[in-house]
């Protein structure tokens, strides 16, 4: 029986993996957005994104995650009611979870890119502009190798956060490790066992991922000694 659940826990880590990676995606795109608008000359999208990292830091993750499952649907109903269209809106928890944990570390992201942008040269960009080159390759060839560089240890650290947040989602019923944990240990009486085999997984996925982010990190640091020499 222990074997059984044990495998049935782990098989869900599929879904786990989906909404951590799918998350990170997400707070990605929004934390380079973010960043770019707070370092805009723009008093409009520097203001924004300001009170876009200041109120989702300012929120308990659970009462974020509340707000999309439960609370916004109700409010997109009530909108579409009140506008006479016969539709009817509801997020499944794996959405809602991808949203809510994007929105959360997006936040984070945000500072960690902006400071990272902060620390590259002006003078590169700078030439480059004079160079001609577009604001694409600007960003693909000068911008995004060192911005790489730069905020990879902060990156880490939100990523490792965020595999760990996922646990959260299954408060609102999807179908993850700690869900399928929760329902071995209430169903066999032994939650230290269930709960164990929970743990073991997210601590195997935060040293894979640690040790695949300090490759990474390693090969970034032998080509900036390289270029340095």
């Amino acid at each position: 029986m222990i074997a059984d659940f044990t495998r049935t826990i782990l098989a869900a880590g599929v879904t786990t993996l989906l909404l951590a990676f799918a998350s990170l995606v997400l707070a990605t795109l929004l934390g380079l957005v973010a960043a770019y608008c707070k370092l805009s000359r723009s008093r409009f999208l520097r203001s924004g994104a300001q009170v876009y990292t200041f109120v989702v830091r300012g929120i308990p993750d659970l009462v974020v995650m509340l707000l999309v499952y439960y609370s916004l649907p109700s409010l997109l109903n009530q909108l579409a009611d009140n506008a006479d269209l016969d539709i009817r809106v509801e997020f499944s928890p794996l959405f809602a979870g991808i949203v809510t944990l994007g929105l959360i570390f997006g936040a984070y992201m945000t500072e960690t890119f902006k400071a990272a942008l902060m620390n590259i040269p002006k003078g590169q960009i700078e030439a480059a502009v004079a160079y001609g080159l577009r604001p694409w390759r600007i960003f693909t060839h000068i911008v995004l190798p060192q911005m790489i560089r730069l905020a990879l240890p902060g990156f880490t650290n939100n990523w490792l956060v965020l595999v760990k947040a996922t646990a959260l989602v299954s408060l609102i019923g999807l179908q993850d490790v700690m869900f399928r944990a929760k329902g071995a240990a209430e169903a066999t009486g032994k939650p230290f066992t269930f709960y164990l085999v929970a743990a073991g997984f997210y601590l195997t996925v935060t040293i894979l991922s640690m040790l695949v982010l300090m490759r990474i990190a390693q090969r970034f640091e032998r080509g900036t000694r390289e270029l340095s020499r």
